[in-house]
């Protein structure tokens, strides 16, 4: 069992410095609690923390067969990492009794995900404009209607998500 944690921490723009610090710990506490799991299911990993867009940001990946082990811990359609984000979630709200918006990755599934969706939002983005009219997309995962919806924003046009989890998904309207 080889595990690693590496900190690349990079300021946030106009970020108070014990926001910082704070997100910095939340990686820490993610960190430990992912690398006692990892020992657990006997699975090699490197651990990144990082602080993204004011959250922090956690990330295991192994150069072993690609990461093939990992995902395992991806699971379906990322059903099992959605999991495992909110345990981590909550082992760093019991440990620090703050609310973590923390994001998990792991292999590069979330990464990979990103430039999916961003492809489809664009593209979603592009039927609006054509057509004028609004665009419903399929369900998605709040992970998945964030990626969404910031695409949607930095076109300058609207969108909103409707419906009752899990069948919540984003509707996109011009501005």
């Amino acid at each position: 069992m080889r595990t690693s944690v590496s900190e690349d921490v990079t300021p946030q723009r106009g970020a108070a410095p014990e926001t910082i610090k704070r997100l910095e710990d939340e990686g820490e506490v993610a960190a430990d609690y992912l690398e006692e799991l990892l020992d657990i299911a006997d699975l090699d990993g490197d651990i990144d923390i990082d602080v993204d867009h004011g959250r922090a940001a956690v990330d295991i990946v192994s150069e072993e067969d690609g990461g093939r082990w990992l995902k395992r811990l991806v699971g379906d359609d990322g059903d099992v990492l959605d999991a495992l984000q909110e345990l981590t979630r909550l082992a760093v709200q019991a440990k620090t009794g703050e609310r973590s918006r923390l994001m998990l990755d792991i292999a590069g599934y979330r990464k990979a995900r990103k430039a999916e969706l961003t492809a489809v939002g664009n593209d979603a983005v592009a039927r609006v404009r054509a057509s004028g009219e609004r665009v419903s997309l399929p369900a998605m995962n709040p992970f998945e209607r964030k990626v969404i919806h910031d695409v949607v924003a930095a076109a300058g046009l609207v969108s909103d998500s409707e419906g009752v989890e899990p069948n919540r998904y984003v509707v996109i309207r011009p501005a």
